[in-house]
Order: C-alpha cells, then sequence, then structure tokens
C-alpha cells in the first residue's frame, strides 16, 4: 500500500457499507474495511474516530443546510414553510444517492446501536431547527414543535423514498408528506 491514496475517505466509506451490508455491522472489522479499500488501519482512525462514524459522517453537513434553509427562508415565512425551504434543501443533497441510501438504511435498521445513534443525530437535528425557528422570532412551544414535525416529515418522506418501488424524487414525497401532515393538522 502507498503512502496516499486518492479519495481514502470516500474509499473506506464506500468499503464499509458494501462490507456492513454483505456481513452485518457487529461482524465487520476496522481492519476489514481498510483492507477493502486498499489503505491501512491507521488511515481508517485519521479519517473517522470508529467503524460506526463511516455511516454518520455526512450528518453535520446535513444539518448545517438544513438549518440554514430554515434561517434563510423569507421572514414573511410561516415556520412551517419556513421548515419545507429546509426539506426542499436537504432533498438535494440526496440526488444521485438512492441506492446508497436504501444500503445504509438496511445496515441501520438491522443494528440498535445505529438506530440509536441516528435517533441521536435525529433529536441534534430537531434541537437545532428549533433554535433556527427561535432566532427567527417564532415562540415555544411553537419552535419546537414545528422543528419536530419537520423532523418528523423527513423521516417519512425518506422512508418513502428509499421504498424499493419508489422512483419519485425526494423533494417530491418531501412536499407530499408535508402536505399530509398539514392536512392532518387541520384536521382533514
Amino acid at each position: 500500500m502507498s503512502r496516499w491514496e486518492p479519495n481514502a475517505r470516500e474509499r473506506l466509506a464506500k468499503a464499509a457499507l458494501e462490507l456492513y451490508s454483505e456481513r452485518g455491522y457487529e461482524q465487520t472489522t476496522v481492519a476489514e474495511i481498510a483492507r477493502r479499500a486498499g489503505l491501512t488501519e491507521r488511515t481508517f482512525f485519521r479519517h473517522y474516530a470508529d467503524k460506526r462514524e463511516v455511516l454518520f459522517d455526512g450528518a453535520s453537513a446535513l444539518q448545517e443546510l438544513f438549518v440554514n434553509a430554515v434561517a434563510g427562508a423569507p421572514e414573511s415565512a410561516a415556520p412551517i414553510d419556513a421548515v419545507a425551504a429546509g426539506l426542499e434543501a436537504v432533498s438535494t443533497v440526496f440526488v444521485g444517492r438512492h441506492g446508497h441510501s436504501r444500503r445504509r438504511h438496511a445496515v441501520i435498521v438491522a443494528n440498535a446501536v445505529l438506530q440509536e445513534r441516528e435517533l441521536i443525530k435525529l433529536a441534534s437535528l430537531s434541537a437545532a431547527l428549533a433554535d433556527a425557528l427561535r432566532r427567527r422570532g417564532v415562540a415555544e412551544p411553537a419552535a419546537s414543535l414545528t422543528a419536530e414535525a419537520g423532523v418528523a416529515v423527513f423521516k417519512v418522506g425518506f422512508e418513502r423514498w428509499i421504498a424499493v418501488a419508489e422512483e419519485r424524487a425526494m423533494s417530491q414525497l418531501m412536499q407530499e408528506s408535508l402536505d399530509e401532515l398539514k392536512a392532518v393538522t387541520a384536521g382533514g
């Protein structure tokens, strides 16, 4: 193995997801991930704290994108419409990543530790969205309720999008899920 290889981070992430899908998360070691990527364990640990973080690497960037879109929504936008702007923004991240997202989700739902980590990331996203809404002048409990609703719409829309037969764009499914929520809360 050479000392430096291009795209090490991406290669490690790809190798990890392949191995987790083939063998299971618990049965896969960091050494195997590094070997599959053609790299060393040391290189793995330069990029990731542990084998779990490979699956959650983009969570911070996704949260930042969502929060920035909410913060940047027109001042006149209702809180739920500001969240809709965030849902639209995060949908762009997933364009062309349908297969990857399906595989990642399958690995996570097959392991309780990973499910817990996913829930922690979603709770962090909700807290960040509530904070962004409060900065927009939305009072409590409306800010927290709207943030939680936005995360629920994201989860439902995402799960609909990764369904095997689903071919519509994530943004369309996010909007449909948000419309369903609005209809339910309006008593429809």
